[in-house]
């Protein structure tokens, strides 16, 4: 059975996946999911995600901008704007705890994002954790 982080991991593949033109991906994802024996409540948890912040990304974006500070969003690689916005969407949205959702994020930016993308999710993700409480 998979795990939340599996789960987590995929998702930001398809939001990645979505930003580089696959609009339709949403209507993809369960069979993408179940590709990677992604099933269940672990899929039912990955399509929430997935559906939350396609559906909330312009406010997920207006939320992130400004904690970049000389940064532009557009300008970030495209898999860690996939992690900070399923970051923020999971911090803004959803009752799973800030530090959780950091470090989950952290974990994904080692594995797929550039050099210094653990330190950029990690200090803009806590940023907007800090924000909310």
């Amino acid at each position: 059975m998979a795990t939340r982080s599996q789960a987590r991991e995929a998702v930001a593949g398809l939001l990645y996946a979505y930003d580089s033109g696959n609009t339709e991906i949403f209507k993809v994802a369960p069979t993408l999911l179940e590709e990677k024996k992604i099933r269940n409540a672990q899929q039912r948890f990955a399509l929430e995600l997935l559906g939350g912040v396609l559906d909330q990304m312009h406010a997920l974006d207006a939320a992130l901008q400004p904690l970049l500070k000389d940064w532009d969003l557009k300008r970030i690689g495209r898999m860690e704007r996939a992690i900070l916005r399923l970051g923020a969407y999971e911090i803004l949205h959803t009752q799973t705890k800030p530090s959780v959702v950091i470090n989950e994020a952290v974990e994904l930016a080692k594995a797929y994002g550039e050099d210094n993308a653990p330190r950029l999710v990690n200090a803009v993700l806590d940023h907007l954790a800090k924000r909310q409480s």
